[in-house]
């Protein structure tokens, strides 16, 4: 916690060409699947919990809940809306249903079961644009991602009820337009549906968000371009997100990397010696060695570099009890035997599967581009996965070390699948379930709490 509190004073993003420490960063991080009145979604609460993790990583203070009923929604809400007052950062990420009706846009809680369209006006559901307005208007900057571009599951009850006959139930989310200072993406675009991905993974946008807009020094709307062409290429053509932004200048989630012409250094020097001294305090007793890492990327020439080699050495040498207990359930024999070439060619990864690799190491913290090609960055990379969980150092993959990455991140599936089996996934993704999706301005900071309740959930 200490750790991610100094990341959160390291953090900067720009502003044109102002250059402030973003030292105020909150998140609203949801994922909904376990519905009680329609078929469960396989993956929203996977994908809100890897992403939560990403945030925090680089800094935000994390509101998070997964398969919320309407009254946990809105208690999440509040306390998220409460954290957003001066926030430099506020940002809001939904997956699960969410359905447009006559053009405005709802999310819906797990115990949602609508049957007209005054169900979803009147507190069923939850609409998009006053809840954006209502606990993010007075963040500096807002960011939403919604994953929510399923079908409709409830369109048929709501078109046949006898009031509503006339009523217009899209198949996804309306077009939405961001206020000042806003940016805005769907999972696809409006009124399309998104592939939902195989179960017990992230879907492709989630998986695309995850390995990109974190990355050192990527600023946001570059690493949107980013996760389109991703999410474009992993579906075959199938599904290409959308969005919409009114940023007014340039916005980092993780500034580590920005270059001297971002006029960040001159930031990081001016708040070198009480932010580093922090930093170190905050990392200089741990077992992981991408915290130590992430030490010397922010210090290069730092003042306690040599120690973090040092700690760094002795981290590899022999791993910790603690990194071994994050291991729980790992076969014993994946801390001893040591993978090469030879043993990472008996895996026989091919590219896409490389790029599975790569994604699933983005997500775990250890960022790398999905090339499908294993070069000596990726290796690096693996060497430093290998270290912080205690496994032989070499950049290389075994069965047992491939098969220990897959269980990090996908806890749920029976361990003789193959996770990693692209086409298999892609052909599973097609025929998955899809969602559906949400929209709403920014509007003026206005009563956050005098409303709240009385005009969250309804037009």
């Amino acid at each position: 916690m200490r750790f991610l509190l100094a990341a959160m004073s390291l953090a900067a993003f720009v502003f044109g060409s102002n250059v402030a420490l973003a030292d105020k960063r909150v998140a609203f991080v949801v994922g909904n699947a376990a519905y009680k009145n329609v078929p469960q979604l396989p993956n929203p609460a996977i994908d809100a919990k890897s992403m939560a993790r990403v945030l925090r990583n680089v800094g935000f203070d994390v509101v998070e809940g997964a398969n919320l009923t309407r009254d946990a929604m809105t208690a999440k809400l509040l306390e998220f809306g409460k954290k957003s007052e001066g926030a430099d950062v506020a940002l809001f990420f939904y997956a699960g249903h969410g359905i447009a009706v006559n053009g405005t846009n709802y999310l819906l809680p797990v115990d949602a079961d609508l049957k007209s369209e005054m169900d979803v006006k009147l507190g069923a559901a939850i609409n998009v644009d006053l809840t954006l307005e209502q606990t993010m208007a007075d963040a500096k900057v807002k960011l939403v991602f919604l994953d929510a571009c399923r079908d409709n599951p409830f369109a048929a009850k709501i078109r046949s009820a006898k009031a509503t006959r006339s009523v217009n139930v899209a198949s996804g989310l309306a077009e939405m337009k961001s206020g000042e200072g806003t940016l805005i993406a769907f999972a696809t675009g409006p009124g399309q549906t998104a592939l939902d991905g195989e179960a017990g993974t992230n879907s492709p946008f989630t998986r695309a968000l995850l390995a990109n807009i974190a990355s050192p020094g990527l600023e946001i709307q570059q690493a949107m371009t980013k996760v389109r062409a991703q999410v474009n290429d992993e579906t075959g053509k199938a599904q290409l997100p959308w969005g919409h932004t009114n940023l007014t200048g340039t916005v980092y989630l993780n500034a580590a990397a920005a270059t001297a012409s971002d006029a960040a250094a001159p930031v990081a020097v001016a708040q070198a010696g009480e932010v580093e001294l922090e930093f170190w305090r905050s990392i200089k007793d741990t077992n992981k060695v991408e915290e130590l890492n992430a030490y010397l990327t922010n210090y290069p020439n730092g003042t306690f570099k040599p120690l973090a080699l040092a700690r760094i050495a002795a981290l590899q040498d022999g791993p910790s009890t603690m990194t071994r207990n994050l291991s729980a359930g790992i076969d014993p024999a994946t801390f001893t035997d040591t993978a090469d070439q030879i043993a990472e060619d008996q895996v026989g990864l091919d590219k896409n599967q490389r790029r599975d690799v790569q994604r699933r190491l983005t997500g775990l913290g250890f960022d790398i581009k999905a090339t499908g090609k294993f070069d000596e960055e990726t290796r690096s990379v693996i060497r430093r996965w290998q270290a912080a969980r205690g496994y032989p150092t070499t950049g290389y993959l075994n069965k047992l070390q491939h098969k220990a990455m897959q269980s990090e991140i996908v806890s749920s599936r029976v361990a003789s699948e193959d996770s990693t089996d692209e086409p298999a996934r892609r052909r599973s993704s097609g025929g998955g379930s899809r969602r559906a999706h949400g929209g709403g301005g920014m509007g003026g900071p206005g009563n956050l709490f005098g409303h709240m309740m009385g005009g969250l959930f309804r037009r």
